[in-house]
């Protein structure tokens, strides 16, 4: 985990300690070959930002801890299973650095160690013995499924708009985010209004992590992402800071960019358009939009008590909205 982001979720580290833990065990597994899976899901660890939330909503919250490390299990696991179907949408041979469950075995492995996980987080949720919890994970689970629809669907599309591109990373990253920051007010019984606002800081800064993911494709370092820089351009994935170029730039830019792109990436075409992004202003552009959000997410918490859940809650809105890896 990145030093930075550890000093954040300080206040949470022994939970998440735990969280390891019990993921680890509650994946172990009567057959070899699906141990053998999970065990190479596990190596590729990420930032636990999700269950984060979950264990920070909680303690904001006043909620039972018991109940609140079912809700961050599930929601790893949901994450977890959407990678792994992503992972074979995108034709991914490498994630974080490690080669892909789809590259080291097959897409049918991946798609159904995809379901499998979905079915182990949902057993989760039943034990939580919360309708309304099982309820909003089942919404924001259809709302991923349907952001990766939307997502195939504008692939190549240079003419998709900022309010289609919003919709679509609210739907396939933020609902996540949301619905781990709701589970603690839903599992502490708070008031709507409360569980409204906190999972709508969530959503704020699921949106600001996946604008400053999209900038990483054009600025990140290979090295540190554990990403191929310039991938969502190969794929033809249309980000924020390509859209904004492609709107300003005028029809000749846009015409160029748009060659580029369906040449493919043999003689360097994507780190062409990624140099024209830069110097259109695209990235400037994005950037001021991920903090934008990460302030709205920051002013949601303004009403809530000062304490440490919510100098964290604070911290990683922050984090999210300007990443460096």
């Amino acid at each position: 985990m990145d030093g930075r982001l550890e000093e954040i979720l300080r206040p949470i580290g022994p939970q998440l300690s735990d969280f390891e833990e019990r993921l680890k065990s509650f994946l172990s597994a009567r057959s070899p070959f699906v141990y053998q899976v999970t065990e190479h899901i596990l190596t590729r660890r990420g930032k636990r930002l999700r269950p984060a939330f979950v264990f920070l909503s909680a303690g904001q919250m006043a909620a039972d801890p018991a109940r609140a490390m079912l809700a961050a299990l599930a929601v790893e696991l949901i994450h977890t299973a959407t990678l792994l179907h992503d992972d074979v949408i995108d034709f991914s041979s490498t994630r974080r650095g490690q080669p892909t469950v789809n590259s080291k075995w097959n897409n049918l492995v991946s798609v159904l160690m995809g379901d499998y996980l979905f079915s182990k987080a949902f057993r989760l949720l039943v034990q939580a013995e919360s309708v309304e919890l099982l309820d909003a994970f089942s919404r924001a689970t259809e709302r991923v499924s349907l952001g990766q629809l939307v997502e195939i669907q504008h692939v190549h599309n240079f003419d998709i708009g900022e309010a289609d591109y919003f919709s679509l990373i609210a739907d396939k990253t933020a609902s996540l985010f949301a619905v781990s920051c709701e589970a603690g007010g839903i599992l502490a019984g708070r008031p709507q209004g409360e569980r409204e606002k906190i999972r709508d800081f969530g959503e704020k800064v699921g949106v600001a992590f996946q604008i400053s993911d999209d900038l990483l494709d054009i600025v990140g370092s290979e090295a540190v992402t554990g990403k191929t820089v310039g991938n969502d351009l190969r794929e033809g994935k249309v980000t924020l800071p390509l859209i904004y170029t492609l709107k300003n730039g005028g029809p000749p830019q846009k015409s160029e960019i748009v060659s580029l792109l369906s040449k493919g990436s043999e003689n360097g075409e994507v780190e062409k358009v990624a140099q024209i992004i830069r110097e259109s202003g695209g990235v400037e552009y994005a950037q001021k939009k991920a903090l934008l959000y990460g302030q709205e997410a920051f002013d949601l918490l303004r009403d809530f008590p000062a304490t440490e859940f919510k100098k964290s809650l604070e911290e990683v809105a922050r984090f999210a909205a300007c990443r460096e890896q």
